[in-house]
């Protein structure tokens, strides 16, 4: 989903009541970090799914780069 990041994938499926949506970036080492789930119901994503999405994925990426940075500050 490049309209969230790069790195970003959708999971969808469906039953006859709803859509549901799982919004994830792709594997970073040994984990996967799950961003936003949540049903739709209407063809269109709410833009506000779309932006907690976002605002999750800067949180994860944040705290990437600050674990990358003490363990490079520890090899010292």
């Amino acid at each position: 989903m490049e309209s969230i990041g790069k790195g970003v994938w959708e999971l969808k499926t469906a039953d006859e009541r709803t859509w549901y949506r799982v919004i994830y970036l792709t594997r970073i080492g040994d984990a996967l970090y799950f961003l936003h789930a949540f049903e739709k119901n209407s063809r269109k994503t709410d833009q506000r799914d779309l932006e907690i999405a976002k605002s999750r994925l800067r949180l994860v990426l944040a705290e990437l780069r600050m674990a990358k940075e003490e363990s490079d500050g520890q090899e010292d």
